[in-house]
């Protein structure tokens, strides 16, 4: 068996048992399931050894399976180690980056970066994708996330902070006229909004009341979408208040759909973080991707680099 054959068979194999399948796998490294069970055959051949139990449903690992990945995945971390000191010598990032992100801001804030990196890259691939539900990055193998929000505590993820996303709380014009414009946390109370709402989980209002403490303020949350852009067309038209990031609220502020009843000054913002899997070697480019990331998202989050204050304080 050829050295480079049985490398791709150590690869297929260790993405297969991660992946607990063969599709999934090929999908991963971008081949069709039959290659990688001609693959992993190979290699059981070659080493005379069975590496999977396999039924009609799913697949698990043999001991000899077990003992034999628990050693692959040590190579290939050494081989992922020697290519990225070796990556870090050099000068232009190259190879494939996959990055995930939400829908909305990835396609507003974390496209464009991404486009950016590539024109400065030509030797960079870039597979962006966008998905609001949270991946993870080692079994999906992703090697960058854009999220927001607090981020859990984790053993297997690195985290650097891009910036603070400003929200503000807004409404139609004609909502305001019929409802009045609450101007405190106490006169949120009885008033209408539409809420980001994911699997059964409403995301809450944290606002500052005049004293500065942090509190909910108390509204009928009728309406939960898990879209933003939904979100602000409801909040268009006169379906009640709305928490949206001022990156969003610009444009719907300019025309005149929507005007703000409560500037970032009062209301918590979140945290937008670049996330990857750690390790001692930080491919070139990925770093190249967060030091991008880092230098532009704080501009694309500000609506208006000359005067973000306008519209989110």
């Amino acid at each position: 068996m050829a050295v480079n054959d049985r490398l791709l068979g150590i690869v297929a194999f260790v993405q297969a048992a991660e992946a607990g399948s063969f599709a999934v796998s090929a999908e991963r490294l971008g081949v069709t399931r039959s290659a990688i069970g001609k693959r992993i055959a190979r290699l059981e051949q070659q080493l005379g050894a069975r590496l999977f139990n396999r039924s009609t449903r799913r697949q698990s690992l043999t001991d000899d399976g077990q003992a034999y990945y628990e050693r692959c995945v040590k190579a290939l971390a050494e081989l992922d180690a020697a290519e990225a000191a070796l990556d870090s010598g050099r000068r232009e990032p190259s190879g494939r980056l996959r990055v995930s992100a939400s829908v909305q801001f990835g396609r507003r804030c974390v496209a464009p970066v991404m486009l950016e990196l590539a024109q400065r890259h030509p030797r960079l691939d870039i597979d962006l994708s966008f998905s609001d539900r949270v991946v993870d990055l080692v079994e999906d193998g992703y090697d960058l996330a854009i999220r927001i929000g607090r981020l859990p505590d984790s053993s297997t993820l690195a985290a650097r902070q891009l910036t603070e996303e400003r929200l503000g709380i807004c409404a139609s014009p004609d909502y305001l006229a019929r409802c009045g414009r609450p101007r405190n946390v106490d006169e949120f109370e009885g008033h209408q909004a539409v809420v980001y709402g994911r699997n059964g989980h409403t995301v809450p209002w944290r606002l500052r009341d005049d004293d500065g403490e942090v509190r909910e303020p108390r509204v009928q949350a009728r309406l939960r979408f898990d879209d933003l852009e939904a979100i602000a067309d409801a909040a268009v038209a006169g379906a009640g208040l709305a928490l949206l990031p001022c990156w969003m609220l610009s444009r719907y502020v300019r025309n005149g759909e929507l005007e703000m009843v409560m500037y970032a000054d009062r209301v918590i913002g979140s945290r937008i973080n670049a996330v990857w899997p750690h390790t001692h070697y930080l491919p070139l480019r990925t770093r190249a991707a967060i030091d991008l990331l880092v230098e532009r998202i704080p501009q694309l989050v500000a609506w208006d680099p000359a005067n973000p204050a306008v519209v989110c304080g």
